[in-house]
């Protein structure tokens, strides 16, 4: 099984620097690189990456995206004075030059290419580049930006040409827009191309028309380029989650990618003096962990920009903390987007509605006025990030607890098998629940949840697997469980797949979200913490699942920020494994990753791909199945019927905004 994460750095790549006064560039220094390696050392995380040495690129590897001219006139800023690369620099925006710049700038590169290297020949699984000079703006001839050659533009030629892939997905998540990127590959549709970016109609930097939601692609690449303009300031949490479950994941999971790279930029942080935006840092952990259950696994980021040393760095780890399988923070806070998004989400949707069979049966319509938007969204901007040293829960040796009922089967040894005999009767009797009283199985039963709960919420492992004789039955024992042994457990998130109705009373206190996904329409149960979620029958409902997990499911269960996630379960549901696999994968990040799986009546093929999801290894993509039409509406009405409860879910501003 291929693991580890890349961690590639080299301390040259901070050799240069602006030698005139030049304001626009002031921001640009060494210490985005230094001072973001010192604190992954602080942190102990560069002893847990796998180091992989940095080279530098070949002019054949410059050339797959760079013109023989441009490589050569930056080759002759080595013997250049100041006042020669001054000159030289007022032929291109905003970039300076520096006699050490052009050995940088094939250090980056090179870096970017050993990444990508890599992860496709599984000596890693993932990883980071910490590089300098950036590269997204950079362009055929010309530099920007602050960048020379464009790192991720010719990491994805390479990875087409070196390992013949067929469909790359580049996430770049800076403040600015990467238009050298898109130029690249705007007629290319096995490039997805998707960029959030500040914008203010306009007039933020770099000033393009063709940086808006608008700029779809061209010819075959139509629908291959995504433009997410930010018109204000201030983007929050909440907002940078709504673009990924409305836009972006949907998108990328029936893209399907091979490879993903992220031009990762940290600009879009709090803080920062470019974005002036209000995304936390732990928020990229969970952007991070949302992209690593696609192209099974095989992420590449490559350091773009990001201005503030302390946000910057401490984005940095949060990312490299993800890329390792570490539990990802607690999100607080997440409400519905502000006004100004969702107008830049509905646009997205209309314009590419087209081109995505996930939009083509929703009622989208444009909006072309500029919302306005009452919240104060600059008075966050400058807050002190409390996150200083995100001290996450030392990983325990064993990562998930596995309680069977004589399945045979061999664990990897980063499971912990709960021998049954072990457990003590009082820790069984101490939840012991009436309902369960008298079941063939109950003592089989009870002692497997309580093994195993007892092993997550002792921190001795991450997460955890039982399988058990009845789901109902044992959603209701854990529930009993958590009311009388776990009081650190006040929110708990139920997904259960099952036709039964559910036979405990349900209130509306919040301490319960139930969400229910079944092939027969549940009737008179729908509330805000009851949501049942109907899946037809007929045909493959692959894609009608990941619709609801996108539209639906994650958006609900990260506003519902609960303290532990419940799956129950089946062989017999009549849901893909392979989207069993990837529920089960995308919901750890949640709840610090406390999950508990519980499954009815497994095959042994399921058990051993679901604990292989707990153990955060590589999943399978899903490939196969049609999004029928009946699925996405009933969907739609569900989301419709609990946007304004769970405001996370909605896509457009309301219609007394149009006037």
């Amino acid at each position: 099984m291929v693991s580890g994460t890349a961690l590639i750095y080299d301390e040259e790549m901070t050799r240069y620097r602006l030698l005139w006064d030049y304001p626009v560039c002031s921001i640009e220094v060494p210490e985005r690189l230094s001072v973001s390696y010192s604190e992954l050392q602080i942190q102990g995380l560069v002893e847990r990456c796998i180091s992989v040495p940095v080279r530098e690129a070949t002019e054949e590897e410059i050339l797959l995206a760079h013109s023989q001219d441009f490589l050569e006139a930056i080759k002759t800023t080595q013997n250049m004075d100041v006042e020669q690369l001054k000159a030289f620099a007022s032929q291109f925006q905003d970039v300076y030059f520096h006699q050490n710049i052009y050995h940088c700038a094939k250090l980056a590169l090179g870096a970017t290419l050993q990444l990508v290297d890599a992860v496709m020949t599984k000596k890693v699984r993932n990883g980071i580049a910490l590089v300098r000079p950036p590269g997204h703006h950079s362009q055929h001839s010309a530099a920007n930006g602050f960048c020379i050659f464009n790192n991720v533009a010719i990491a994805a030629l390479y990875a087409k040409k070196m390992f013949d892939l067929k469909r790359i997905l580049i996430v770049d998540w800076d403040i600015h827009h990467g238009q050298g990127t898109q130029y690249f590959f705007e007629d290319d549709p096995s490039v997805l191309y998707f960029s959030w970016h500040r914008y203010e109609n306009q007039e933020f930097w770099p000033n393009l028309p063709e940086s808006d939601y608008s700029t779809v692609g061209k010819g075959k690449g139509a629908g291959f380029n995504v433009n997410v303009p930010w018109n204000k300031i201030g983007m929050q949490n909440s907002d940078y989650l709504s673009v990924f479950f409305h836009i972006l994941l949907p998108m990328a999971y029936e893209f399907n990618p091979e490879l993903v790279l992220i031009s990762a930029g940290f600009d879009s942080a709090i803080n920062d003096p470019e974005g002036k935006m209000c995304a936390t840092p732990a928020c990229f952990a969970h952007l991070t962990h949302l992209l690593m259950s696609l192209a099974e696994g095989k992420i590449c980021a490559v350091l773009e920009g990001g201005y503030d040393l302390h946000s910057l760095s401490h984005c940095i780890c949060h990312t490299v903390k993800a890329f390792l399988g570490d539990p990802v923070p607690h999100l607080l806070n997440i409400s519905s987007p502000c006004d100004s998004a969702l107008e830049s989400i509905q646009n997205v949707r209309a314009v590419h509605q087209q081109h995505w069979a996930f939009l083509r049966s929703l009622p989208i319509s444009m909006k072309h006025q500029n919302v306005n938007d009452d919240k104060k969204l600059e008075q966050f901007c400058n807050e002190e990030i409390h996150t200083s040293s995100p001290n996450y829960c030392p990983l325990p040796p064993k990562r998930t607890a596995v309680a069977l009922l004589g399945e045979k089967i061999e664990l990897p040894d980063r499971c912990l098998k709960i021998n049954l005999d072990s457990v003590p009767s009082d820790e069984i009797w101490s939840f012991k629940d009436s309902t369960v009283e008298g079941q063939k199985d109950s003592l089989h039963l009870q002692k497997n949840l309580c093994s195993v709960m007892m092993k997550i919420f002792q921190k001795e492992v991450q997460n955890g697997l039982a399988a058990v004789p009845c789901l109902l039955e044992a959603i209701k024992a854990v529930l009993s469980f958590c009311t009388t042994c776990a009081n650190s457990v006040s929110r708990i998130l139920v997904l259960y797949l099952g036709d039964k109705d559910y036979p405990v009373s349900l209130e509306d206190d919040g301490n319960l979200l139930l969400i229910q996904m079944s092939t027969k329409k549940l009737k008179g149960r729908e509330s805000k913490y009851h949501i049942p979620i109907f899946l037809p029958k007929e045909g493959n409902n692959v894609k009608g699942v990941l619709h609801a997990l996108f539209s639906l499911i994650l958006p609900v269960a990260y506003m519902y920020n609960p303290d532990l996630v419940v799956t129950a379960l089946s062989c017999q549901s009549g849901v893909d494994k392979k989207i069993l696999n990837q529920l089960t994968s995308l919901l750890q990040g949640l709840a610090e990753g406390q999950l508990l799986c519980l499954i009815h009546d497994p095959e042994v093929s399921f058990l051993e791909d679901t604990i292989c999801s707990l153990l955060g290894d590589p999943i399978l993509p899903v490939t196969d199945g049609v999004l029928q039409g009946e699925a996405i509406q009933e969907v739609e009405q569900q989301r419709q019927r609990l946007q304004e409860q769970w405001g996370i879910l909605k896509t457009q501003v309301t219609r007394t905004e149009y006037s």
